[in-house]
């Protein structure tokens, strides 16, 4: 081989060597931590690109922690790492505590962060508290009128409680049902509308922050207004349902009425079928008697002027009670 391809390759294999080299370690990342202070091994570097770790994210955040004076390692922020959480945002969160004098140690951050809430907000929050709006609320005093409230909450997130403690959530239904409770007890609408002030002192002494991950500071009365008069609405409701089962009990009472009268239609004609029956033996008992000569001739025509003087009798009877009326109308 020539001397000058054997130059060729050796500086061929030295630039793939670099090459090789350059993509396994971020020789810029690895002399900015040593710019800053901060000892980063290369073998280190190596390792986290071997177990897929992107060394920027863990390197940056160690350099502004250890610039801000806290006492974080590459180990500990590359387990955060793999572990699936925001190591900047940990740095961050540890570095703002740190700066606004709240005790918040690394893996407290990092169970917040792994939790799923923002620690950095959370954070921040400690330091500027937030204010919570809730949506209109609507109680109903004992005079039965709708009142409708809608409050403030000021909150500050409390660290030690952040992890399995409620959200904002929490709070804003355990304000609801305070207010709710709050006008419910009042005797009239006018005391809530005279003292506002009354139901937000009396849901804060209530404790409702207890199991949260915030800390309530006030609850303020934003606006208050009148609704319906719920008492009347219910008393008219009650009347009409009153009234309906009372027209079903009537209802029920006529149709039992009808069945009745039905009833005793069919008994009558029952009755005169039976008479008819009876007057239809007549003859043939009558017959039965003239061949058995238990009635004679004369006795059947003794029989037959009763029955007709029976029947004038009724028909003149029967002529003046018709005329009775229209003799008492011409006396009037």
């Amino acid at each position: 081989m020539e001397p000058v391809v054997l130059v060729l390759v050796i500086i061929a294999a030295v630039i793939a060597f670099f090459a090789i080299l350059l993509s396994l370690v971020p020789i810029g990342l690895w002399i900015s931590a040593i710019a800053a202070g901060v000892k980063v091994g290369l073998m280190s570097l190596v390792g986290m690109k071997f177990r897929r770790v992107e060394p920027a994210k863990i390197v940056n955040p160690l350099i502004k922690s250890i610039k801000a004076g806290l006492n974080v390692t590459i180990n500990q922020l590359e387990t955060h790492y793999l572990a699936g959480g925001n190591v900047n945002k940990v740095a961050d969160a540890l570095i703002a505590a740190q700066k606004a004098r709240i005790q918040l140690s690394f893996e407290t951050a990092a169970a917040i962060d792994l939790a799923g809430r923002d620690v950095l907000e959370a954070v921040k929050m400690s330091v500027n508290p937030k204010v919570i709006e809730t949506p209109i609320i609507s109680a109903v005093a004992k005079d039965g009128i709708e009142v409708k409230a809608k409050t403030k909450i000021t909150v500050r997130a409390n660290i030690s409680r952040l992890i399995g403690g409620a959200g904002e959530s929490t709070i804003i239904a355990r304000v609801g049902e305070g207010i709710v409770t709050s006008v419910g007890s009042s005797e009239s609408y006018k005391e809530v509308l005279e003292n506002p002030d009354l139901i937000s002192q009396t849901v804060l002494k209530k404790g409702l922050d207890a199991g949260t991950a915030f800390e309530i500071l006030s609850i303020d009365i934003a606006d208050v207004d009148i609704g319906r008069n719920i008492g009347a609405q219910l008393q008219t409701d009650q009347a009409e349902a009153d009234k309906k089962i009372a027209q079903a009990k009537a209802e029920e009472r006529r149709v039992m009425a009808v069945a009745r009268e039905q009833e005793m239609k069919s008994n009558v004609q029952e009755m005169r079928a039976k008479v008819v029956e009876a007057e239809a033996l007549i003859p043939k008992a009558m017959a039965k008697a003239f061949e058995q000569g238990n009635l004679g001739v004369l006795d059947y025509y003794n029989m037959k002027n009763v029955i007709a003087d029976t029947q004038m009798r009724e028909s003149i009877s029967e002529a003046g009670k018709a005329s009775k009326p229209q003799t008492d109308k011409k006396e009037k």
